[in-house]
């Protein structure tokens, strides 16, 4: 089969690594500029502004994630490592999606199933790439698989129970509008039959909409009182108690939510509270989410690097009850900042804005009556930072939660937060 191997950075190069074993392929590397990682010597390449539109002759073209399938022009089939891992694999399939949430609550399901004995294998952008332990996978195991719109974007299956988290408008920067962005997320439910089952926020519209359009005969809102849900300060399914919320050790509402989506999970394989318990107890949090960093003079700083969305950082600013510092700021991805000024303005808060999008935020802030900001055009996150410590008094919080794309300034939102670590590191 001759397969064009379309982006290669990581995924592409776990995409090359799988397709490349079967000696009757014929492989390409393709993409629009040079790979920064090395390409194998023995591989025809094509490395140009364009190549995507130019791949007729492919049988197949096996796109990264990132990339639009409907802006590949090729006469052959076009697929994806999630489509051939969805066709491919013999164990049942957890599938997460949602704006926010997707790597801690698919952590969080993870955890507590392989307390309970299960044999988990955790994939996606959280996980290892799939097509690297498909082989490995037994019938009897269970995959969880985070799925972003991009990786949904043209999916030909569905996983046996799906989650629908949060969903607000993001990566507006790549979909050409938010219906395409919805659509996208709601292809995790439309292969669906009435075994398969699914989780979603009953709070969110985007999500209620998604779950609706499934075959499922098991539908389960979470946080409802039918199911997983926090009462009284501990978690509960049904009238059953689980355990106390503070068994759970990462910070915010917004992650009781995603407590309750991985209990209502783990549920549906008789899980028991004890194993969920010692589940949650077990995971400390992601990196960039919401991470104690350091305490200087009595003010404690925080990393929430990976907020690159108005709704992720209005968590983040909530989860707090001190007064608070928060660093703002970065490239596009379309948001609209008026909730988050609406928050700013409800709050005691001053505001450090950088960045492309600082200007934006700046006129929507000043729109709803939210002045307490100050725009920084150093974007060395050193400065920031000790402008954040100058503005900082005992007691207060340090929250870097950008609600914003961390490109052009950052390698990435790991590289965002990583420096703004280092930088807290080095205040005396």
């Amino acid at each position: 089969m001759n397969i064009a191997i379309a982006g290669y950075g990581v995924e592409g190069e776990s995409n090359y690594k799988y397709f490349s074993r079967d000696p009757s392929n014929t492989i390409t590397i393709v993409d629009d500029k040079v790979p920064t990682l090395p390409v194998p010597l023995d591989v025809k390449t094509n490395f140009y502004e364009g190549a995507m539109q130019e791949l007729a002759g492919f049988d197949l073209v096996v796109r990264t994630a990132g990339l639009n399938p409907n802006k590949i022009e090729t006469d052959g089939k076009v697929w994806s490592a999630t489509n051939e891992f969805f066709e491919k694999c013999p164990a049942q399939i957890i599938g997460i999606t949602g704006t926010k949430g997707k790597g801690t609550t698919a952590s969080l399901i993870t955890n507590i199933l392989e307390v309970s004995g299960k044999k988990v294998w955790l994939v996606g952008n959280i996980g290892r790439a799939a097509l690297d332990v498909l082989d490995d996978v037994r019938a009897e195991d269970i995959v969880v698989y985070e799925l972003s719109s991009f990786q949904l974007w043209d999916i030909e299956k569905s996983p046996h129970i799906a989650v629908v988290l949060f969903i607000e408008g993001e990566h507006l920067d790549v979909h050409k509008d938010i219906n395409e962005y919805i659509l996208a997320k709601a292809n995790i439910t439309k292969f669906q039959t009435s075994q398969d089952i699914v989780v979603y926020n009953k709070h969110n519209d985007y999500a209620k909409d998604i779950s609706v359009t499934s075959l499922s005969s098991t539908k389960v809102p979470y946080q409802d009182e039918h199911y997983a849900h926090v009462k009284d300060g501990n978690f509960w399914y049904g009238e059953q108690i689980i355990c106390s919320t503070s068994s759970l050790k990462i910070l915010g509402k917004h992650n009781h939510d995603n407590a309750c989506a991985a209990i209502d999970v783990v549920w549906q394989y008789g899980v028991r509270p004890a194993e969920i318990e010692k589940g949650l107890a077990f995971f400390s949090g992601l990196p960039h989410r919401l991470k104690f960093v350091r305490e200087v003079h009595g003010v404690k700083y925080y990393d929430d690097s990976i907020a690159t969305t108005p709704s992720a950082a209005i968590a983040a600013l909530r989860a707090f009850s001190s007064p608070k510092v928060i660093i703002l700021g970065g490239s596009s991805k379309g948001a609209d900042f008026t909730d988050l000024a609406y928050e700013l303005k409800e709050h005691s808060v001053a505001a450090i804005l950088m960045g492309d999008e600082a200007g934006n935020m700046a006129k929507v802030f000043n729109h709803v009556g939210f002045r307490d900001y100050e725009i920084i055009d150093d974007p060395k996150m050193e400065v920031v930072v000790e402008r954040a410590h100058n503005l900082a008094r005992k007691g207060d919080v340090v929250l870097l939660s950008p609600a914003t794309a961390s490109f052009g300034l950052f390698k990435n939102y790991s590289d965002r937060g990583d420096q703004f670590i280092d930088a807290v590191n080095s205040l005396n």
